[in-house]
């Protein structure tokens, strides 16, 4: 499996997108005056306690205040009376915190939509072979490094920084086979970084950042290289240095394969990412088949309808089926991760009557899931034939951050017709001729509308004329949309 990371930059705005095989399976796009907060370490006031929702609203310095639930807080709290220890820690919330009170907190999830971002105690400092977990004990491991041997070896080395340094790990998965020395200097590093954090703690007010987490560039290179990844091609040159310097210290594996794109063609043209993208905003999503598929995201959740199209198989119905089912749940998979889609998701594949041909679907969705970077939870196929799933969403899909709601439909989809917009005013002329004595009307209304009124309900204007004995003119309004309308009195 061949994988290139391809970097974007200017200086507004950041995209990484993930090439596999010369195809796009994932993009990653973060704009200065709108960076990515997870990660983020904040010094919270608490502004109000929930003991019903057994939650917190945290004032973290954004626009909307953050939410923290009792679940996510730790043994470790910085609040003006110092640290709580686990064992003591009551599980109600207005025991755990108070009105007012200072409290360290990091962003688990962006805001989204409108809710605030959501919040934990449980601090967490990702370098590139360890977590940093402060005031804990424990050491974990990724679970997909799954050979004995190693998990003890990796296991023992971190153990031993544990009893000198006080604090807890996570071995990440790329620091399967690399030796003590690089897992020692990560956790100085680490062990430094922390240092400065409790240092800024003191200095900052409430309601303030002390950590930021990484830009998306060096992120790149911390969280999505691994031995998979064939190149890193940048197309600016001061972030190009970066990189190479950040690689040097942490991923010194990587400097050779980082590349400066200097091509007068730009880097996301190399394999079609722009198109991509714009395909990936469509609601229906072209099968190599013939089938497709719909994609609507709404607030609740996403559904997906797989249809067999064009396509219409060579054996018989239950086989077309199949193959066409079989076909959409890679392309779903991609497109997950492609959009990057999160929470509730309703598949509706085309009806199986075979159990096999079911469990062979359900098996092809879950292996393709298994290269995607979010967690995901997938149930069996329902007594209505849907397959419900979850997948982790900490920030925004490419919607959300690539668009905004049409001014027009107010994000509906779908506008009133022309002919109902003529009925609506027929009904407000009516109501207003009764309830003033007007003159003369005067209808301000869109080129569609007025060109309805003057054409095809001419005959019905005219009754109305006669009925009210009110002379009616009409005016476009080319700045109207096509639901807008005025009913003046003259």
């Amino acid at each position: 499996m061949s994988e290139e990371l391809l970097l974007n930059v200017t200086p507004r705005e950041t995209r990484v997108a993930l090439v596999e095989n010369g195809v796009l399976q994932e993009v990653f796009i973060e704009r200065t005056h709108k960076r990515g907060i997870v990660g983020n370490i904040y010094k919270g006031k608490v502004s109000r306690v929930l003991p019903g929702m057994q939650a917190a609203f945290v004032d973290i310095g954004l626009e909307r205040a953050a939410f923290l639930h009792a679940s996510d807080i730790s043994n470790v709290m910085v609040t003006e009376e110092g640290n709580l220890p686990d064992e003591d820690q009551p599980s109600d919330i207005a025991e755990l915190v108070r009105d007012g009170q200072d409290i360290l907190v990091q962003v688990i999830k962006d805001p989204l939509g409108t809710k605030g971002a959501r919040l934990t105690t449980h601090i967490t400092i990702p370098s590139r072979y360890l977590v940093l977990l402060p005031g804990n004990s424990n050491v974990g491991i990724s679970t997909k490094i799954d050979a004995p041997e190693e998990r003890q070896r990796l296991k023992d080395i971190v153990s031993a920084l544990v009893e000198e340094g006080g604090n807890g790990y996570i071995i990440r998965t790329v620091a399967d086979g690399i030796d003590e020395q690089a897992l020692i200097a990560d956790q100085d590093f680490l062990c430094k970084l922390w240092g400065c954090i409790n240092d800024e703690i003191e200095k900052v007010d409430a309601s303030s950042v002390v950590y930021e987490d990484l830009p998306l560039s060096i992120r790149t290179l911390r969280d999505l290289v691994d031995d998979n990844i064939e190149k890193v091609r940048v197309d600016s040159r001061e972030t190009f240095e970066k990189l190479q310097q950040f690689s040097r210290q942490f991923v010194p594996q990587m400097t050779e394969r980082l590349e400066y794109y200097p091509g007068e063609r730009p880097i996301f043209d190399l394999y079609n990412v722009e198109d991509e993208l714009q395909k990936a905003l469509e609601r229906k999503v072209q099968l190599k088949s013939g089938g497709y598929l719909i994609f609507d995201q709404t607030e609740a959740m996403t559904t997906i309808d797989v249809n067999t199209g064009a396509y219409v198989g060579h054996r018989n119905l239950e086989e077309t089926i199949f193959k066409t089912n079989l076909e959409a749940a890679q392309a779903i998979t991609r497109q997950l991760r492609l959009r990057n889609l999160g929470g509730i998701i309703i598949i509706d594949f085309i009806d199986m009557s075979l159990e096999d041909h079911k469990r062979q679907v359900l098996r092809s969705l879950e292996k393709s899931l298994e290269k995607d970077h979010a967690k995901s939870h997938i149930t069996e196929v329902s007594s209505l034939g849907l397959v419900e799933m979850t997948r982790k969403r900490t920030r925004e899909s490419i919607e959300h951050i690539l668009c905004e709601t049409c001014p027009t439909c107010d994000g509906r989809g779908s506008i009133k017709s022309a002919e109902t917009v003529c009925y609506e005013i027929f009904r407000e002329i009516i109501r207003e001729a009764r309830q003033f004595d007007a003159k003369n009307l005067l209808v301000l209304a869109s080129q569609d509308v007025v060109d309805l009124l003057l054409d095809e309900e001419s005959a019905s204007l005219a009754e109305l004329e006669s009925f009210l004995d009110v002379p009616i003119k009409y005016q476009v309004e080319a700045l109207y949309s096509p639901e807008q309308y005025d009913v003046v009195l003259m």
